[in-house]
């Protein structure tokens, strides 16, 4: 580990400095574009039958939508990041914030399965270009002291949008059409660019290096970082199977549905707020690796709760000790993101972080993918019930990867655990 972050910090500390204060505000406007990323990418899952009867296709069909965008995202965002590393950042993040916007009002105006579809690749292309150019800059607005709860803010915009952008996605849509949803998310675009534009200064890319095109590519042949990725992917396929099905789950462990569901996906969400925060916190003050070690137990034994629950305990005991390990998957799931993005700056360095953070993005995405298939395959071979044996296992993989290559990256903080 080249970069070890030691000092702790807290947005209350970081507010409190003269110089340290216009910095926070202009994280905000980061996590503003990352929250109407999110909840674009996101809101459209519980839209889909609405969706698909309207634009006469079956559910199948309209779910591609999803498939496409998972897969656009994750094939393009680390190519456009290598092909655009001498643009300036600044220019980059508002062009492509602005593209998000033009993209969520072709969505919005799309009146045919095949104009979605192409509003829905616009925007994997833009929200690839912007997502990893975003958590680089982050570091640069605060400084390398306070990276983990730059990160950690920045990032927590998308798990807002999961906590309050879907349960609202989900609710103007059913009262006024899937279409005002994306209308939406376009006018927040288009704030976002404003602030971007208003709020970050045209010299602060200046403070970033620049890599040449050699080393940018170089990046993705590096063994410690293709390590450190092949654990990002594991995780997101153990979190990913579960969520993707968590509704069957639910239905099959306690006979919940409707509302119920949603307050469930609704306190999930704010406990991924809490994660990411405290995530970013520690990794401040501990480093990355011991952060990311006790998360990924910490899920493991979450997700393996939810299988072993429903078979082992009376039905009156199942339900909160299933609230419990919801609580502690969000969590302990999104502490580990913000410590695996410093992680991955330290490894690869500052240098190159906008493609080394674009092919993490593009592994979470491939991980998604991966997850939805295995637990769509779970359960229609075994049961909702096993999902959570199928999340505990590969987040129990990536666990492990980051123990047998802990030795290589050196870190004594990790070692004493």
């Amino acid at each position: 580990m080249t970069d070890h972050l030691n000092i702790a910090t807290s947005p209350v500390a970081i507010a409190s400095s003269s110089k340290a204060s216009p910095s926070l505000a202009r994280l905000y406007w980061l996590a503003l574009g990352t929250f109407a990323i999110g909840t674009e990418g996101f809101m459209i899952a519980p839209l889909l039958p609405e969706m698909a009867s309207d634009l006469s296709v079956s559910l199948a069909g309209a779910g591609q939508l999803v498939t496409v965008f998972a897969l656009t995202y994750a094939l393009s965002s680390p190519v456009l990041t290598a092909l655009t590393g001498s643009v300036d950042r600044r220019r980059l993040l508002i062009a492509s914030m602005l593209a998000f916007a033009a993209a969520n009002f072709v969505a919005w105006s799309a009146h045919d399965y095949t104009g979605l579809m192409t509003a829905r690749i616009l925007l994997a292309l833009a929200a690839g270009l912007y997502m990893p150019s975003a958590s680089a800059l982050a570091g640069v607005v605060v400084g390398p002291k306070h990276r983990g709860t730059a990160l950690a803010i920045v990032t927590g915009g998308s798990s807002l949008a999961v906590a309050l952008g879907v349960p609202a996605g989900a609710l103007v849509g059913s009262h006024f059409g899937w279409r005002l949803n994306f209308a939406a998310v376009g006018v927040m675009a288009l704030i976002a660019a404003v602030g971007l534009i208003s709020g970050l200064p045209r010299d602060i890319t200046t403070r970033m290096p620049v890599a040449s095109l050699r080393e940018r590519l170089d990046v993705a042949r590096r063994p410690a970082v293709l390590l450190a990725l092949l654990g990002t992917m594991l995780w997101a396929t153990g979190a990913f199977a579960v969520y993707t099905y968590l509704t069957s789950y639910l239905a099959a462990a306690t006979g919940m549905a409707g509302t119920a569901v949603s307050a469930v996906l609704f306190a999930w969400g704010v406990a991924a707020v809490v994660g990411l925060r405290l995530g970013g916190r520690l990794s401040d003050h501990f480093g990355p690796l011991p952060v990311i070690a006790i998360s990924l137990l910490v899920l493991t034994l979450a997700f393996a709760s939810l299988s072993i629950s429903p078979v082992l305990l009376p039905p009156a005991a199942v339900l909160p000790l299933i609230l419990l390990a919801v609580v502690l998957w969000g969590v302990s799931a999104w502490a580990f993101y913000p410590a695996q993005q410093a992680r991955l700056i330290g490894i690869a360095g500052t240098k190159v972080a906008p493609v080394a953070l674009s092919l993490n993005a593009s592994f979470q995405y491939l991980g998604f993918s991966m997850g939805a298939a295995l637990g769509s395959l779970t359960v229609a071979s075994i049961s909702p019930l096993a999902i959570g044996w199928v999340g505990a296992g590969c987040v129990l993989a990536s666990l492990s990867l980051v123990l047998a290559t802990q030795p290589r990256a050196g870190s004594p903080a990790l070692a004493a655990l």
